[in-house]
């Protein structure tokens, strides 16, 4: 039996309640028929953490229905990949080709180009800095598209993508005075200094002098992404083996 003023649970054959002391002879019957304060109560402050916050964080660490140990492995195995070479770009010198000899340049390299023509519609700055924001915007989308569909882990790796990026520009960002790097087609920043992105774009706004300080954050904020990005994965895969079932495999 449940009190119908204060919610508190009652023995059994009890005549007043042994909490707020209400006589239960003295109310009326339909008052048995109410929910109880407490009940009502629990549930109105429940509400908001079911219908928002815990909605916010499902996008971000994942539910916990049951996991498909397959899946989990194969997450694994991408986390694995880029832990390694995550460690890798991480500890590498900016100053050192490797960035520019990976498979992943050329993939920011396609956004990089795409970025210029679709930025290009809104001026000749826009035109040129479009190159490095294609290449950043398109791990962003999808980042955000993982998200929305409730895959966080993906989400992870996109963020991770983001970072590399970050750390790809930095070495572009750091030749703006030095001229050095071998651009599309093949010549040097040297040979044409209007060709070389950030000579421009650093050249117009009076920050030449500024290269290097500007590679350096860029190239921190990408390992900095990085590492946000490993932890956030490593979180996941934890909290995914724990609903696994074993007897699935």
């Amino acid at each position: 039996m449940i009190c119908p003023k204060c919610g508190a649970k009652q023995g059994e054959q009890k005549l007043e309640c042994i909490n707020c002391g209400v006589i239960f002879a003295k109310l009326k019957p339909e008052d048995f028929d109410k929910p109880s304060p407490e009940i009502e109560t629990k549930a109105s402050d429940a509400m908001p953490e079911a219908g928002c916050a815990s909605t916010i964080k499902d996008y971000f660490r994942g539910s916990d229905q049951e996991e498909n140990p397959f899946f989990w492995a194969g997450r694994i195995l991408a986390y694995l990949i880029i832990f390694i070479w995550g460690w890798k770009f991480i500890a590498t010198p900016m100053a050192s080709d490797y960035f520019a000899r990976t498979f992943l340049h050329g993939v920011n390299l396609a956004f990089h180009e795409a970025g210029h023509v679709i930025f290009g519609f809104f001026g000749n700055f826009l035109g040129v800095f479009g190159g490095s924001l294609g290449q950043i915007v398109m791990p962003l989308i999808c980042l955000g598209t993982f998200l929305f569909y409730r895959n966080p882990f993906a989400a992870s790796v996109a963020l991770w993508w983001t970072g590399q990026s970050f750390m790809d520009i930095a070495l572009y960002i750091n030749d703006a005075r030095a001229l050095q790097l071998t651009l599309l087609g093949g010549n040097s920043g040297s040979d044409n200094p209007d060709f070389h992105d950030w000579h421009h774009l650093l050249r117009d706004l009076g920050w030449l002098n500024y290269d290097h300080t500007l590679a350096a954050f860029s190239n921190h904020l990408g390992a900095l992404l990085m590492i946000v990005s490993l932890i956030w994965g490593g979180y996941l895969l934890y909290r995914q083996h724990k609903s696994i079932r074993l007897d699935r495999i």
